[in-house]
């Protein structure tokens, strides 16, 4: 069921269809690409535009099929989901995707009731906005799930170095195959520095992360690493230091 009647984006936000304005600047090839899906043509191509102004990669779709056939080829970085469609509804493709993916979604919907808020979220939904809504609250939801969704995605990479792989949502090392154990200590310490390869990183910030009393014990930690990862421990490769900075993890 549509929700025409139900639903303006603000006169501070987007402009309405015949309205003239600049062409949007060229995007960025690794910006966010969002799908939307919503039965309301008006609706699809005001987001889009509006989204696209933001710098956003915007796809659309009218219904759920038409989404699918879409994430079927397409790895989205965030759906955005009408709820009130004809056939299969928001909270049902919701729940559907969550199935088999982590993708962040939020739904868009006339329905503002707090049972309704509650259905989508137990669906799977991240987040939840009532219509009529300000287009800039939307972006920044956007932009806040999007945030949200990166440590999620650093979780499931795998980084190599040398004759080494680290899993850092699991926290494990292999050398050659093999399952290198790590200390509590070691394992924070090496996922603070796989989660930003070649990045220096001070020691003040990696005894932050790794809840570390002392930057020494930093220092400590590094040694015990380099003996488990390193060919020479003494002539580091991989786990290098940079003076007067901290250490930097040099994945292949």
């Amino acid at each position: 069921m549509s929700e025409r009647s139900n639903i303006h984006l603000s006169p501070h936000g987007a402009s309405s269809p015949g309205a003239s304005s600049p062409g949007p600047s060229p995007l960025a090839e690794d910006a966010p690409h969002l799908l939307v899906v919503d039965d309301d043509d008006r609706i699809r191509e005001l987001l889009k535009r509006y989204l696209s102004e933001n710098g956003f990669r915007v796809s659309v779709a009218g219904a759920a099929g038409e989404a699918r056939a879409l994430m079927s080829g397409v790895e989205f970085d965030m759906l955005i989901l009408d709820v009130m469609m004809p056939g299969e509804n928001g909270f049902q493709l919701t729940r559907a995707v969550r199935a088999a993916s982590l993708v962040p979604i939020l739904l868009l919907t006339a329905r503002g009731l707090p049972q309704d808020r509650i259905e989508g979220l137990e669906h799977g939904a991240d987040d939840y906005l009532s219509k009529p809504f300000e287009p800039r609250e939307l972006v920044l939801r956007i932009n806040a799930l999007l945030r949200r969704a990166r440590p999620r995605a650093l979780d499931r990479q795998e980084l190599t170095f040398g004759a080494c792989s680290f899993s850092v949502g699991r926290g494990e090392l292999r050398r050659n195959g093999e399952l290198v154990k790590l200390t509590t200590g070691e394992a924070a310490l090496l996922k603070a520095l796989a989660q930003k390869p070649g990045e220096p990183i001070s020691r003040q910030a990696l005894a932050e992360q790794t809840s570390t009393a002392m930057e020494r014990s930093i220092d400590v930690q590094v040694t015990r690493l380099r003996k488990k990862i390193e060919e020479d421990a003494r002539a580091p490769i991989y786990l290098q230091t940079v003076r007067g900075v901290g250490y930097v993890l040099m994945a292949d």
